[in-house]
Order: C-alpha cells, then structure tokens, then sequence
C-alpha cells in the first residue's frame, strides 16, 4: 500500500510529506482548495505524462517521491522489475521517484535506479488505482472485464490456455506439414529429373579433391615427359649406370678376400649398388604416378566439370551433392508417404481442436452463470447508491471463431442502462460523472476484488448527493477498505465520518504567493472540519453536534 507522498514545487504545493495508512483515508477541504493537485502529483510517478506546467512558479524543477510498502511485491510488479534488471532487497519498500523539469523533461526513478516512464505505467495497474469523474480506466475499460468475470467466478482460465496452445501447436504442424507437401508436389517432376541426372553421376564425397590431385599430376608429368624418358634410359639396359656399378661388384667380390682395402671397397660399391636401386625404383614409381594419358585426363578433366556444373545447379560445394541427393530422396519419400503423415497431423489437430471447445465451452457456461450472479450483486447495490431506475449487465457473447484466443471464445463487457426503457450502453457512455463513480463502487463492492491495485482512489464520488445516498456510499467505501488501503476526496461528510484518518487539504496566501497545505487531523479538528462541511462558511454548535452523532454512529 502506499505509506508516504513526498511533493515538492507542484503547481501550489512548496513542500509537503504525507504518512497514510490501511483502510479508508478521507481528504476533505473547500472547492479550490487543490485536492486535484494531489492526484496530479500521484500521477505523475505512476506514469503520468509530464506537463511542465505543474512546476511551482519560480522553481525550475519540482519532484514526487511514492513510496509503498508490501508483505510480499505483486508478481506483475516483480516480473516488471526483474525485467527491468533493477536490484530490490526483499522486503524492501518500493520507492518511485519523478523529477519534473520547468524547462521540459523529466527523469524516473525505482529505489534510486533510473527506470523509463513506460516502467511506471506497467507497474502502475498493481500500485494505484484511480477513479474519477471522468475516469476511462480500471472497471471503465471493457478490456479488463473478461478477467474481473473470471475472478468473480472463480474460473481455471489456464486450462483453457494450455488447450489454446495445444490446438495452435498441432495446427501449425499441420500446416507445416501440408505445405511442405504442396511444395514437394509441385517440384516432384523436378526433384525426379534432378535426382536421376545425380544417380547418374554417382558423386562421392572428396572425390573432387582426388581428381583434382590426379589431374595436376598428369600435368606435370606431360612437363617432365623427356626428363623422365632420358632417366629410364639411363638406368636400364646393360650399358646402364647401375648395370656397370652391379658388374664391379661381382668382380671385386671374387677378389675381395686379397686385401682389406678390397673388402673395404667392396663394401661402398654394395652401397652404392643398393642406393642406386632405391633411386631406380623411386624413378619408376614417380614415372607411374606421373604418367601422361591423354585419355585418362580428358575422363578426369570431364568429370571434374560435370561434378562442378551439378554442384553449381543446387548450390552448394561438390562434396555437398550427396546430401543434397539424400534430401531429394527425403522430400520424394514426404511425397509417397505425405497422404498418411498428413492424416495422422490432423487427427491430432482436431482432437486438440475438441478439446479447446470443450474446455471453452465450460468456461462459457461458468461465465454466464456469473454474470447471472454478478448482475444481482450489483442490482443490489444500486438502489442504496440512488441508482434505483438503473439497470446492469453482464454481457458474455460468443465470438467467432477466427476471434477465439487463449481466454476462451468470449467478449465480456459490463453494460447499463441508466433510465427506464433506455437500451444498455458500455459504462464509459454514462454522461454523468457522479452516477459513473457511483455505478464503480457498486461494482467494486459487488467483485470483491481481490488482486487488484495496491491503492484505490475515489475522487469526488459522492458528488450531486447527500443524506442517506451519501452514508450509503461512506459504509461501502468503508467496506471495500477492510483490509486494504482506499482514499476518498470527498464533499459529503457522512463520507468524511467513515474515514480511518482524515487529511484536510487547505489553501493559503500570504501576498502574492497562495500555498495548498495537507494536515492530519486529530479527534478534535476532525470533528470541526466535519461540523463546517455540514454548515458551511460558519460552523455552528448545531453542526458540530451533528457531526459528533456521524462521528459516534459510524
């Protein structure tokens, strides 16, 4: 709830620090007095666009400071936070800050963290709730009607969410898949042809990197054609080097046991024999691999053409040709196979499909028998609240079903129709800003709501009544605070009465310069601010014995 209202320089406001507390505050003071200031300056750190106009004259900034305090944060809160990336201790009091420059501009702030306006006005719906004369917000809004319904009756919408989900999952599966299959269809003649020119070719993985090895090896052995034929000349024949080195070696071996130097000799000419014929094998070996064929390298020089044209045709790099002819079996195989596959996705998707009706169609049914229970709730506040000849409610429509969505198949608003015979309107038709409060507050009693903003704010909603109108709006708004935390601006002092704290909001001047100021009143200002609301300019016994009898009869 909100604990303490820090302004400073806002339009007649110098400086002011407020303390509330659970239950109902009453802020009661003349007309003029500023009670629009205050709601001007809580706007602004809820989210509230800027107007520079608000500044106090001759100050060049001013600033608001809210501060609230939870058991625990609300989860949209939380989440906001979280988001945000904003550090707050648990427990810890959550402090907004909005600083108003007179020039233009403002800057936000969360428990002295720089947040954006858009921060305060998405944590704004859990903090503080307004109501006012012409307020097109909170239960005015038909958006928020189908979840203040469901509240009420105490539905499960999540099992509606999960079938939502479940139907759209196995309806984009199904889809997918039926797409998948048309364009497969329709490339089927395509995908035949190109499938059948790769079987052809046959591609296999780094063959391309084989044949271009191959290729280059003919090349150069088409150089070095004459250098390799000299060798072979050389080193064959029995007039070749290595034929006459063998030949020594045969001789001197017979007459190797004559001499050490002999052996010796005989030992580097066997040498000499055995690397000879290393390099002789060698020399064969490179002859083999670098044999020119003519024949062999136009084959390769051709395949390597017809590899790189077929990659160049699918796009991709050659070693990639038979994956890609894998996939074109794939894409064939969806074809033959798609008829059941498809079958077996739509089955899915119409069972998904029942079972979102059906968990809709419950919702439905839980909804219209609330709305029966939830018009009567309300008719019954509305005769105390001088609404008598008014009528409410509950719309729950079916829609159609390309509008059905994860909250179910249902548009809810909360209708009325304030004059015999009148047709229902939605709420924010209402031309009087008095019956629109009041018809709030009758539902706002009604719901019972729990889970809704930190703070209500009534303003001016006894406006246009007195008497026993006005003591029935006091004991609801009394109501409604129990247990939680609710300001009325009020004029009526039967409202005033009800109040747990009263603030008197009150006007001043000293020269050219007027100020507003806000007390806390004790027993005893209470009770003569309540005597002069009841006789006016001039407070007489009699005033201030009736306001002893509303004091001591609430």
């Amino acid at each position: 709830m909100l604990t303490r209202l820090s302004i400073r320089n806002i339009v007649l406001i110098e400086a002011l620090d407020l303390e509330f507390a659970s239950g109902l505050g009453a802020l009661t003071g003349e007309t003029g007095a500023g009670k629009s200031i205050l709601l001007d300056a809580l706007g602004l750190v809820i989210g509230n666009r800027a107007d520079s106009g608000l500044v106090r004259a001759g100050a060049d900034r001013a600033g608001v400071t809210a501060t609230f305090e939870f058991a625990a944060l609300p989860a949209a809160v939380r989440f906001a936070i979280d988001e945000a990336g904003l550090e707050i201790e648990p427990g810890e009091p959550l402090i907004l800050k909005r600083q108003l420059k007179a020039d233009g501009g403002s800057r936000a702030f969360c428990n002295d963290q720089p947040v954006s306006v858009a921060f305060l006005r998405e944590i704004a719906p859990a903090l503080v709730e307004i109501h006012g004369q012409h307020d097109e917000r909170g239960l005015v809004n038909a958006r928020g009607h189908r979840a203040l319904l469901d509240r009420f009756a105490g539905a499960e919408v999540a099992v509606v969410e999960r079938a939502w989900k479940d139907w759209r999952t196995a309806r984009e599966a199904l889809d997918d898949a039926r797409a998948q299959v048309d364009r497969a269809a329709q490339d089927q003649d395509l995908l035949l042809a190109h499938l059948a020119e790769l079987t052809t070719l046959a591609p296999e993985p780094g063959e391309e990197e084989a044949l271009a090895l191959a290729r280059a090896d003919m090349q150069k052995g088409e150089k070095l054609a004459d250098d390799l034929a000299a060798l072979q000349h050389l080193w064959s024949g029995s007039d070749s080097a290595l034929a006459l080195l063998r030949a020594a070696a045969r001789r001197l071996d017979r007459i190797a046991g004559e001499h050490a130097l002999l052996a010796e000799a005989l030992a580097a000419l066997d040498r000499s024999v055995i690397e000879a014929g290393e390099a002789e094998e060698r020399l064969e070996r490179a002859a083999e691999a670098l044999a020119f064929d003519p024949a062999e390298l136009d084959r390769i020089e051709t395949r390597l053409f017809e590899l790189r044209a077929q990659a160049r045709k699918h796009g991709c790099a050659v070693d990639d040709l038979p994956a890609r002819m894998a996939e074109m079996r794939a894409a064939l195989d969806a074809i033959e196979g798609g008829t059941e596959h498809l079958a077996a996705l739509e089955r899915a998707a119409n069972k998904a499909a029942l079972a979102y009706r059906e968990a809709a169609g419950a919702l439905h049914d839980r909804r219209r028998a609330a709305a029966v229970r939830l018009d009567a709730a309300v008719k019954a506040e509305l005769a105390p609240l001088k609404l008598d000849a008014a009528r409410f409610q509950t719309s729950v429509v079916r829609l159609p079903e390309d509008r059905w969505g994860p909250a179910g198949m249902d548009a809810v608003e909360f209708l009325i129709s304030t004059n015999p015979g009148a047709d229902f309107a939605p709420l924010a038709k209402i031309a009087s800003g008095g019956e629109l409060s009041r018809f709030i507050l009758s539902l706002k009693v009604a719901l019972a709501e729990e889970g809704g903003a930190a703070t209500v704010i009534f303003d001016e909603i006894d406006r246009g009544v007195g008497g026993a109108v006005a003591s029935a709006i006091g004991e609801r708004l009394s109501r409604l605070a129990s247990g939680g935390q609710l300001l009325a601006v009020t004029h009526s002092p039967q409202v005033a009465a009800r109040g747990d704290r009263h603030y008197l909001i009150a006007k001043s001047s000293e020269g050219t310069v007027t100020r507003t100021s806000v007390a806390l009143l004790d027993d005893a200002a209470r009770k003569e601010e309540i005597a002069r609301m009841l006789s006016g300019a001039e407070v007489t016994d009699e005033a201030r014995a009736q306001a002893d009898r509303l004091l001591e009869g609430v």
